[in-house]
């Protein structure tokens, strides 16, 4: 059995500490706040106050990884999920009749719900393992380091309540994680941070659809794009659903939006949302924003090999990335999966414990960060210019990449493809770069000679009407 002191009980914490109870091992859990959720959804996920968390009320799609994990580890809180009203969509039901099934399809699943499911859902399941000691409340306040040898290595941690040892502390205190500075403090080598700042800003409002109306407008696209903004919707659980409105933090009209009447009428210019909001849903929230926003690699080991030994970090205190894909969740899981499955070794061998870790992080995480940075940057460029309009005519490499987006729409295979890389199962250039689907790509746009890349989103004057409305006489 292995000792662990779990840093941070938020969901990439509670994960691990419920997959490491249930393969025998010991676990407290040491978290800062207080709250349990759970009792009342609603109100747990709008009036609770996280500043640590930001994303924490924004929409989430948790994508195929956090259902993999969990239907593996803890089916229960899974089912638990699903009882109370997260729903599952596979990309295939798109298509009026399913296409021929392959290998791998039946994980192309979305799971359409908020956060907060997930959360309540794991804070129930540990709060009943024997296992684990679950300290709200109490956060931790240092590690004890043991200084001899050639590597430091951690093995405890304090609290208001003491000292608790461990063979292994894992560190799930996410975006602000004070592991680095603690471990700067002690004298370590310096964690590897690589930072990337994200000139991109989210604002949403949250919706509920009427007991007695529609409960989906049909066969619409989850969103719909202009030069410089994305409309958004996030079908979630019970009868919730998000709008979702990006833009460059540089645009004139950011501020304007958080007025609810600006927000709804800006919101509607996409045609993507005002499908929805034509089902007149109840708007159950303000709007809500978020920005300020990084790409941050935080890496316990540097090219001399690990910076200390007994501690590794999961979740958003490795990777954290801009929401734009969704992969937060996905990544934290696998991370606590891997932890799990190899905590046995930590106090046998922490060196080669702390070793395989960071390696496998390398190969399994580091990539879709990677990915997410370029991605950024791109995003970025495009909307920081709010009166941009490609008066050029696209090149071929760019009527190409438009032609695999809208061919997915029609074609299973092209689609298939493009749910791999979404749900974070092989890269782009994998994904579409197989015969099948050059083929396929290539058939579509013979079959659409005059094809162009187009924005279905609002134009600018467009834009610019519905925040600032023509007054009485104008």
């Amino acid at each position: 059995m292995t000792r662990v002191a779990m840093v941070g009980g938020g969901i990439a914490g509670l994960a691990a500490a419920l997959f490491l109870a249930r393969r025998g091992h010991s676990v407290t859990v040491l978290e800062r706040d207080a709250r349990r959720p759970g009792s009342d959804l609603d109100e747990d996920f709008f009036a609770w106050r996280r500043p640590g968390v930001p994303q924490a009320n924004q929409p989430h799609g948790l994508l195929a990884p956090v259902r993999t994990v969990l239907r593996a580890e803890t089916p229960d809180v899974y089912d638990a999920m699903l009882r109370m009203g997260a729903r599952e969509r596979n990309e295939f039901e798109w298509f009026d009749a399913p296409p021929p099934a392959r290998p791998g399809d039946e994980d192309l699943v979305t799971v359409q719900t908020r956060r907060i499911v997930l959360e309540a859902a794991l804070h129930a399941a540990v709060h009943r393992e024997t296992g684990v000691d679950v300290r709200l409340g109490e956060p931790a306040e240092g590690l004890v380091l043991d200084r001899h040898g050639d590597v430091p290595r951690v093995t405890g941690v304090r609290s208001a309540s003491g000292h608790h040892d461990a063979d292994l502390v894992v560190d799930a205190c996410g975006r602000r994680s004070p592991v680095p500075g603690w471990l700067a403090e002690a004298g370590c080598r310096d964690a590897v941070v690589e930072n990337h700042r994200i000139g991109i800003a989210y604002v949403c409002r949250w919706y509920r659809l009427r007991p007695d109306g529609p409960r989906d407008p049909g066969r619409v696209k989850a969103g719909s794009v202009s030069a410089f903004a994305v409309g958004g919707v996030f079908p979630s659980d019970n009868g919730t659903f998000a709008v979702s409105l990006t833009v460059s933090t540089a645009d004139p009209t950011r501020g304007a939006l958080r007025d609810p009447a600006v927000f709804e009428r800006v919101a509607r210019t996409f045609p993507a949302v005002a499908a929805w909001l034509a089902l007149r849903p109840e708007a159950i929230s303000d709007v809500l924003a978020m920005g300020g926003l990084d790409n941050r690699w935080t890496g316990l080991a540097d090219a001399a090999g690990p910076v200390v030994t007994g501690l590794v970090g999961i979740g958003d205190a490795v990777t954290y990335t801009n929401p734009t894909m969704g992969q937060g969740v996905a990544l934290a899981l696998q991370a606590a999966q891997w932890v799990a499955r190899h905590a046995a070794t930590a106090a046998q061998d922490p060196a080669s414990f702390a070793d395989g870790y960071h390696r496998w992080a390398g190969r399994t995480l580091r990539p879709w960060f990677d990915v997410q940075v370029a991605m950024d940057r791109a995003n970025e460029a495009q909307l920081r210019n709010p009166a941009r309009t490609s008066p050029q005519p696209p090149t071929a490499a760019a009527r190409e990449k438009a032609a695999l987006s809208a061919c997915s729409w029609e074609d299973p295979v092209v689609m298939r493809a493009r749910a791999r890389i979404r749900h974070l199962v092989m890269p782009a250039d994998q994904a579409y770069g197989t015969e099948e689907v050059r083929e396929r790509v290539a058939r579509w746009l013979a079959d659409h000679p005059d094809f162009t890349p187009a924005f279905d989103g609002p134009g600018r004057e467009e834009w610019e009407s519905a925040v600032k409305p023509a007054g009485p006489g104008v």
